[in-house]
């Protein structure tokens, strides 16, 4: 089993990476289709099923998909060419891929919501098709949206190609239980046989950079909400607070009268900071997804500014600790809201990191399974259920509260020697059956708990 680094942090567009960044590759994955062809296609259709039909709208569903049929990808997106992209579209009645003939696409009976029929391999389901010149479909494909950006067609979910299929990797370890066997056996750390994998795939530059890149642009959307202001788009006038609680906590630093709890503050702010942006569909780094993506670089931002001795230079371990704990949680179980509810995404964050934390904080192998168990453990139970479909409320606030979580895990773990009592691969696996079991009203479709009790205006 082998998920890369940049597979778990992926640089892409807000506010959804299964709702919005996931559609968006999906159209890429079925333009290409189209250019490798032998015939031509004259229009386009697409259906969003389950989940993407029903907080559709509110995560910018529609939107992305008909951006990522016009040939945007989120790594190309730019708000303001987007923007007159939709115009154009919404006028021409058609897109203009490149590499492709003009195709008639109107998104006002092309794309359809379908509230009645969810596709049987995943809740995030959506269906494109391309028409020849009498309107008959001669390209069809199911696409799904699992999550943190990752997409599969319905071949590849049925085949079980959720996860690298190149050559063997050094440390191929599949459960944390492994991992540890793995990290004993060989005397390295977690982050180094992380690296040790992700160097059977990529030239040490390549990976150095990408790692800084990652970390780049995190700090980037950080700073970014902390100088926002004004309300949220969607229309529930969620005020931006990141900044305002900003300049608050600048102004008490110095005066001695600070309680030692405003640290946990600082971290809800940088959290709130990066899904602020992720809500005004700014540039963030999936971590493991967009509605998760606080989590990580708040608690990575809380060591470098406030633990003595943290160096940037260990940003990398960090990092490549929590893709390896990431990728135990993808690959046994789930970090989609649609699919297992938000245990499955802030949940997965703040174990992920707690791991990172505990690791550039001298933790041992052992201690860094305990503390990302200790987090993951006590988001069991999570329900995704975002007010008006949108990812703010209890989205935002939430991924401070991962943050503060993980930061406790932590501390704990290094607390004790690295033996506990619930395994981190029996967390997963609760939380795996946990998802299973849970009403769909709870799992990103805005039909229960807090999207039914808040009003959406």
């Amino acid at each position: 089993m082998f998920l890369s680094v940049f597979d778990m942090f992926k640089i892409g567009v807000g506010p959804s990476s299964s709702h919005t960044m996931g559609p968006m590759v999906a159209a890429a994955r079925f333009l290409d289709r189209l250019r490798e062809a032998p015939f031509t296609a004259h229009g386009l259709r697409a259906s969003l099923h389950g989940s993407l039909a029903f907080t559709g709208v509110g995560h910018a569903t529609d939107r992305a998909t008909i951006l990522g049929l016009a040939g945007v990808t989120p790594e190309s997106y730019e708000a303001a060419a987007a923007d007159a992209a939709m115009a154009r579209i919404r006028d021409d009645r058609q897109v203009t891929p490149e590499g492709l003939s003009p195709l008639a696409f109107d998104p006002a009976t092309d794309l359809a919501f379908d509230y009645e029929q969810a596709l049987p391999g995943h809740a995030n389901g959506m269906v494109l098709m391309a028409t020849d010149a009498q309107g008959d479909v001669i390209l069809r494909e199911v696409y799904y949206s699992v999550g943190g950006g990752f997409v599969l067609t319905e071949a590849e979910l049925a085949a079980g190609k959720d996860t690298d299929s190149g050559p063997a990797v050094p440390f191929p370890f599949r459960t944390a239980a492994e991992m540890l066997d793995m990290a004993a056996e060989s005397g390295l750390s977690i982050a180094a046989m992380k690296r040790r994998n992700e160097l059977s795939r990529h030239p040490v530059a390549t990976l150095d950079a990408g790692l800084t890149r990652i970390w780049e642009v995190m700090n980037d959307c950080i700073e970014r909400g902390l100088a926002g202001g004004g309300e949220l788009p969607g229309g529930l006038r969620v005020k931006r607070r990141a900044g305002g609680i900003h300049e608050q906590l600048k102004a008490e630093r110095g005066r001695n009268l600070t309680a030692p709890h405003v640290i946990n503050d600082w971290m809800s702010c940088f959290a709130m900071a990066v899904n602020e942006e992720n809500a005004a569909m700014g540039q963030v780094v999936t971590a493991p997804t967009n509605g998760a993506a606080g989590v990580v670089p708040a608690t990575l931002r809380y060591w470098l500014d406030f633990v003595p001795g943290a160096s940037p230079a260990r940003i990398p371990d960090f990092l490549l600790t929590a893709a390896a704990i990431g990728g135990l949680v993808k690959y046994n179980a789930s970090i989609s809201g649609a699919e297992a509810g938000c245990q499955a995404e802030v949940g997965s964050a703040s174990a992920m990191a707690a791991a990172g934390l505990c690791a550039v904080m001298g933790g041992s192998p052992e201690q860094i399974e305990n503390a990302a168990e200790i987090a993951l453990e006590h988001h069991l139970g999570m329900t995704c259920d975002p007010v008006r479909g949108l990812v703010q409320v209890p989205c935002i606030e939430r991924n401070g509260l991962g943050a503060i979580k993980a930061v406790s895990a932590a501390s704990l773990a290094l607390r004790g020697d690295g033996s506990h009592l619930v395994p981190l691969d029996a967390c997963i696996e609760t939380m795996r059956q946990t998802g299973r079991d849970m009403s769909e009203k709870y799992k990103e479709t805005s039909l229960g708990g807090l999207a039914v009790n808040v009003p959406n205006c």
